[in-house]
């Protein structure tokens, strides 16, 4: 599965709004993601992609853009 499309899937369903053209906004900053939406997110991506990401490892330095999303999923993915 190509990661990128999959998490853009995702925080377009959350969002609402297609991502691609903004791969390094701060979604937090922006006002597109608040606590809700984070839990939901992760939620989301655990059933996606097989991951793991509990709230209570959750940085929100780590998970501001699009681009850091897709990175970390990445690295969790192993």
């Amino acid at each position: 599965m190509d990661v990128k499309a999959g998490v853009l899937e995702v925080l377009n369903n959350i969002i609402g709004e297609d991502l691609s053209s903004q791969m390094d906004e701060d979604l937090f900053d922006s006002g597109l993601l608040d606590s809700m939406a984070t839990v939901e997110l992760l939620l989301d991506l655990e059933g996606k992609f097989g991951i793991q990401a509990p709230v209570s490892e959750f940085n929100r330095e780590d998970w501001n853009t699009a681009n850091k999303i897709i990175a970390k999923v990445e690295s969790l993915m192993g």
